[in-house]
């Protein structure tokens, strides 16, 4: 159980308004979630991590979060899945989804989620605001807040990771399935890097056939983008 629940979390402030929250974050992406933790960090909640569907259910086997945050795409299914499951509670926690898909917040709402928080995540107010908009008022912050405009940058150790696995990806005889995948997954990296080129490769890839020449293409763009990119 959560220590929302008994009544042992400390009250949130103007400075640290989601003080003493337990997020969930199921995402798959190292580059998302390495900025979802930075803004949980300077928001005052504390994060957990899961990265597929399996992991997150074994998480909630021991423990409720007060919000949950799902990606849609992942490893082992969708992340709709997820959502409806938790939606069917008699006390769900607070469910986002998230996406790159444009058009996958009407998905995650009619799935069951009680908000959608769309990729990059890198604008720290946006996230606030989106968590703080399905809060009870008991965990809302006191008093005037202001709104923090600070953006987020993820370290480029999590970024190259990401790149490498979505190259692995490709170049291990994908199956139709698992390049659908693929292309998702690269499109998350993209919408994060703002990366309007890599975007345009992963758009590419939906529909294509495994051996279609964009898949030996955008794996060539994802090593390129790994040289390209400093490790401090």
């Amino acid at each position: 159980m959560d220590n929302l629940a008994l009544g042992l979390n400390p009250a949130p402030t103007p400075l640290r308004p989601l003080l003493g929250l337990t997020i969930l974050v199921v995402e798959d992406s190292r580059y998302a979630c390495e900025a979802l933790r930075l803004m949980c960090l300077r928001s005052g909640a504390r994060i957990r991590r899961a990265d597929c569907l399996a992991s997150a259910r074994r998480h909630l086997g021991v423990y409720l979060p007060c919000v949950i945050l799902i990606d849609l795409g992942l490893p082992d299914g969708s992340g709709t899945d997820l959502i409806a499951q938790l939606a069917a509670l008699p006390n769900p926690p607070v469910i986002l989804a998230t996406s790159a898909d444009d058009f996958a917040e009407p998905v995650a709402i009619a799935a069951g989620a009680h908000g959608f928080l769309p990729k990059p995540h890198d604008s720290l107010s946006d996230f606030q605001e989106c968590i703080l908009g399905h809060l009870p008022v008991e965990r809302q912050p006191g008093g005037p807040r202001l709104i923090n405009q600070e953006r987020i940058e993820a370290d480029q150790i999590s970024y190259r990771d990401d790149l490498a696995l979505a190259a692995e990806l490709l170049r291990r005889n994908p199956s139709p399935e698992s390049l659908s995948y693929a292309a998702a997954f690269i499109s998350g990296i993209a919408r994060q890097a703002h990366d309007d080129t890599l975007a345009m490769a992963a758009a590419r890839l939906r529909g294509s056939s495994p051996n279609a020449p964009e898949v030996e293409q955008t794996a060539c763009l994802l090593i390129d983008r790994i040289v390209e990119t400093p490790v401090m």
